[in-house]
């Protein structure tokens, strides 16, 4: 092993020596020898600058591949402030000594990384990544230090569970027991990748010969105590954990959820990997895998048999029995239509079309907001708005307050059929991801170094970063192809474009004049904002810099801000864009730019207040409605249920989305 010294004095107000050591890994790939170099020099700059009570003693270069140059620390300009975090974990301990350095594994290594793994006096060894990018992130085990290597990761703090409430005013309880008790944990390891691909199947297509083996599986795991965390009951309320706030972020004391961010589609992974890999071991089945309920295409819109049948494990009685077979599900739910099965099926392709791909051309509108430690969000992505939220409410009992158990958040995994409608949904995350060849993924640090706590099949407590599972190969599981029939169900619209333009101009003059008279021609309703008690339409300005030269990368989103609920029951609402007739428009058409739909849950609590935002990306839709070239568009708030007269609006403004 080739290597260098080099040493440097750094004044220190209490003239106690420090040593640090440091090895260096490089893996040279991508990232060119003169950017490693600049990393490096970034992070020497770092300790002669901020760390004033320590000093380097002795360096060590360590090549991972063969041939590799010596690297030349020159100490140039240190640009980065990725360390302050780091600066800051080192100044809370105290203690001094000289600690002997492991060694680290560059395997793990991807091309273009390089790895500073130290040990510091007073702070646990740890190894801090920095990406050819400049983004970093640590290994280390130690929750503090956890903290200062992702200033902004979000992580749940396990040793302070709490009372949270599955909706307004109704308190549930669901901490593990002895939760107060620090529980020893692993870090995530993926599947031996020789063991057997776990092949997740459409439900509708499954033999009795699977379903016995499911059923039985299921019928263990809902006798095992619950003092066991691998129970269907425990299961079940780590859900509630997570989507009711019981835990607050690590280091502060704001609520985790997990719903209405972009943490939604990983965190659900995790759950049903977990729960998918204990029903496997509790009946000895290595290839053993969940089903999903294909609800996007035609074959799959009606509830699969296996959750119908009574006697069973998998049959729950809190559902809506006039929803079983033969009916045609809703995506689009909010209360019984009476839709021919044509129209329905017609319906819910091109609402699939909406929510997959014109409605979901850019990273946040389809994953939701970024949530980060301290901070808090509420702008759910379209897949989770509808029809994620609508199928659990389609699902749950007409007889239960709030359509428990699938209606409600914290109570929504005690039916089984939970775990195929998630499975679904991480299917249509995938597709998403294959639709845009994955250059829409999420590459925040700050999201890929946020972790969560599941136990395996073993009783085993987990870490689980969001990084360990965007790959769904090296989990070891993969979805039977079925088709995407949405795709080709692109909306037309109700009329043609051209003849609704001029309808929408010979009615303007008087529109506006109706509007003036309400005082709500202004797309900002200010402070007192408005109450969408009845059909809301606006006029909106487009930035001409914007619809005269408009950039191919540019998604254009309407933004329906500061809206509050304050009713303890199901709302929804639609959003249309240059209606005529908004008393005969259906989702089926092009007007048709997306919906907000809101499960009752308090999942904020008292320590945080905060309004909801929609985002509808509305690029291909003014295309097809051959307005994108107008300086101002019709926007349409169409309530579909009463409690919207419990819903105040603050606004509506258009903004655009590169990202």
């Amino acid at each position: 092993m080739k290597s260098i010294k080099r040493s440097i004095s750094c004044p220190s107000s209490t003239q106690i020596p420090v040593v640090i050591y440091i090895k260096v890994a490089i893996v040279l790939g991508e990232c060119t020898f003169l950017k490693l170099k600049n990393i490096a020099a970034s992070f020497f700059r770092f300790l002669q600058k901020k760390a004033s009570d320590d000093a380097i003693d002795s360096v060590q270069r360590k090549s991972c591949s063969s041939g590799a140059e010596d690297l030349v620390f020159d100490l140039e300009s240190w640009t980065s402030d990725h360390f302050e975090a780091l600066n800051q974990a080192r100044s809370r301990n105290s203690s001094h000594g000289k600690q002997e350095m492991g060694s680290y594994d560059c395997g793990s290594l991807h091309p273009g990384n390089v790895a500073f793994h130290f040990s510091n006096p007073g702070i646990q060894s740890t190894t801090v990544f920095i990406s050819g990018g400049g983004s970093w992130f640590s290994s280390n085990h130690d929750h503090n230090i956890h903290k200062a290597a992702n200033a902004k990761a979000v992580a749940p703090n396990l040793t302070a569970c709490h009372q949270s409430f599955g909706a307004v005013n109704f308190p549930v309880y669901c901490c593990p027991p002895g939760f107060e008790t620090p529980v020893p944990f692993v870090d995530f390891k993926f599947p031996d990748q020789q063991s057997p691909v776990r092949v997740r199947r459409p439900a509708h297509l499954l033999d009795d010969n699977y379903v016995a083996k499911y059923s039985k599986a299921l019928s263990i795991m809902k006798s095992l105590p619950y003092d066991d965390p691998r129970s269907f009951a425990r299961q079940a309320d780590l859900r509630c954990l997570y989507c009711t706030a019981a835990y607050d972020q690590q280091n502060t004391n704001v609520p985790l959820n997990i719903h209405r961010t972009w943490f939604f589609y990983p965190w659900h992974r995790m759950m049903v990997y977990f729960h998918e890999r204990i029903l496997a071991s509790l009946i000895g089945d290595d290839t053993f895998a969940l089903p999903f309920w294909a609800w996007d295409i035609p074959e799959g819109m009606v509830m699969p048999d296996m959750y119908v049948t009574m006697n069973s494990s998998l049959f729950h009685a809190r559902r809506d029995f006039s929803h079983f077979p033969p009916q045609m599900v809703d995506l689009n739910y909010y209360g019984e239509k009476n839709l021919s099965p044509q129209e329905q099926l017609d319906t819910n392709l091109a609402f699939m079309y909406n929510r997959m791909v014109s409605g979901a051309r850019k990273m946040e509108l389809f994953m939701g907001c970024p949530y980060k430690t301290g901070e808090y969000c509420d702008s759910p992505g379209t897949l989770e708005l509808s029809p994620h939220n609508t199928m659990h409410m389609w699902i749950g009992s007409d007889s239960r307050p709030g359509r428990e158990d699938m209606g409600r958040f914290y109570s929504a995994a005690r039916d089984p059929i939970f775990y195929a409608h998630h499975s679904n949904i991480d299917r249509l995350w995938e597709s998403w991801r294959e639709i845009n060849k994955n250059q829409l993924d999420i590459r925040d640090p700050d999201w890929l170094n946020s972790f969560f706590f599941f136990y395996d099949e073993n009783q085993k407590l987990v870490k689980i970063k969001v990084r360990d599972v965007l790959d769904t190969t090296k989990l070891g599981y993969s979805y039977e192809k079925v088709g995407h029939a949405w795709m080709d169900n692109r909306p037309r619209p109700s009329i043609p474009p051209k003849l609704a333009r001029q309808i929408l101009y010979m009615t303007g003059n008087e529109s506006q004049m109706q509007l003036l008279s309400k005082h709500i021609l202004s797309h900002d309703f200010g402070p007192l904002a408005r109450i969408l008690d009845a059909p809301l339409t606006v006029k909106v300005n487009r930035s001409k810099n914007h619809w005269s030269q408009r950039e191919k990368e540019e998604e254009e989103v309407i933004v329906v801000h500061d809206i509050e609920v304050k009713a303890v029951s199901y709302v929804k609402f639609d959003v249309y864009i240059n209606v005529v007739d908004h008393t005969v428009i259906k989702p089926r058409f092009r007007e048709f730019a997306g919906t907000f739909v809101h499960i009752p849950t308090d999942h904020i609590g008292k320590k945080v207040r905060s309004k909801t935002y929609l985002k509808l990306g509305i690029s291909e839709q003014l295309k097809d409605l051959e307005a994108d070239r107008d300086e101002n568009i019709w926007i349409t708030l169409l309530p579909k249920t009463v409690s919207c007269s419990n819903v105040t609006i603050g606004g509506i403004r258009i903004e655009y989305n590169f990202n």
